[in-house]
């Protein structure tokens, strides 16, 4: 009967959630309270906004030894820089349980608050740490909590047709940048070297449109599974979804799929051709965002402000934060 609560918590979540999560984690750990208690976690996780990410995961805590006792509920965590190496952590939870028996009569809350540390061994594997102090409401219950454990990232996201593709051959002028945006030509310190055009010819042209049409959704709203359908937002896969397939090319849905279409160019801001697909990572590990790159460094995209133009620059103070989780380019128009 111990586990039956944890196990129906854990099913819960990952049959409903995991259809749309970045990654699966799975931890356990010791509350340091008491004589001890065993931590078993199991939750789902995906990006919040900018270095944030969240989980909401089940949560099972059994006293250590022969006593009995035991608590079972649902969290809830915000984490901040977490991928590979250190990351802040702070969440709250609730659920059922009693300290000195396995009837679960008793309604508990707790917060929690820590730091972890993570190393990524392969693209699609995590493992970690953490140190959390914890309060737990039933008895008030206080101490440090340590943890260990894996995650395994899937890439997330949510499937929808390919928009259906027009005809367009004019060439647009070059996409404006949004007025909250500093102009990236102008950053603090070095300026880029020149950018790389491509030469006049139906791909130069091809590219454009597609830039033309991604830049005439500026200002629309950000929209997690958002593909523009009746004017509405966009996520960052349906974006570049949307322009390339208004223009006869139709890619997958997701962005871990969209980053293995094309060729590989190489990770050098000079090797950039306007129109390529820009691939980023929270983690290092699988790809979490993309961009289409518009020349100049600068790349068009859908993320927390919505449609909006940033630089890849290590000098740019937003810019920066997208340079350091840049992992590659693919040519989608040859």
């Amino acid at each position: 009967m111990r586990a039956i609560g944890f196990a129906a918590i854990a099913y819960a979540l990952t049959s409903t959630a995991v259809v749309s999560a970045q990654a699966v984690d799975g931890r356990i750990g010791r509350f340091y309270a008491d004589d001890g208690w065993t931590v078993y976690r199991l939750g789902v996780s995906r990006p919040l906004t900018g270095p944030l990410a969240t989980t909401l995961h089940g949560d099972y805590l059994r006293r250590a030894g022969e006593a009995d006792g035991a608590f079972a509920g649902l969290g809830f965590d915000v984490t901040a820089f977490r991928g590979s190496g250190p990351y802040v952590v702070a969440g709250v939870g609730a659920g059922m349980g009693s300290p000195h028996s396995q009837s679960f009569s008793s309604v508990w809350t707790s917060w929690s608050a820590g730091v972890g540390y993570e190393l990524v061994p392969a693209p699609f594997l995590r493992v970690g740490v953490e140190a959390r102090w914890r309060e737990i409401s039933l008895d008030r219950r206080e101490g440090l909590e340590l943890a260990a454990g894996l995650t395994l990232n899937l890439g997330g996201g949510r499937k929808a047709p390919v928009a259906p593709p027009t005809s367009s051959s004019a060439a647009p002028p070059p996409p404006s940048l949004p007025g909250d945006l500093p102009p990236p030509t102008t950053p603090p310190g070095p300026t880029p070297g020149p950018s790389t055009h491509r030469p006049a010819g139906a791909a130069s042209r091809l590219a454009d449109s597609v830039i033309a049409t991604a830049t005439k959704a500026m200002g629309r709203p950000y929209k997690y599974g958002g593909t523009g359908t009746g004017g509405g937002g966009f996520d960052c896969s349906g974006l570049i979804q949307y322009a390339y397939g208004r223009h006869g090319i139709a890619l997958p849905r997701r962005s871990v799929e969209q980053a293995r279409e094309g060729t590989k160019v190489r990770k050098e801001a000079a090797k950039l051709l306007p129109g390529d697909l820009l691939t980023f990572s929270n983690s290092g590990g699988s790809v979490t965002h993309v961009g289409l790159y518009i020349g100049e460094r600068r790349f068009i995209h859908s993320a927390t402000r919505g449609v909006q133009v940033s630089t890849l620059s290590a000098e740019d103070p937003y810019g920066r934060w997208w340079h350091r989780r840049w992992v590659g380019a693919r040519r989608i128009v040859e």
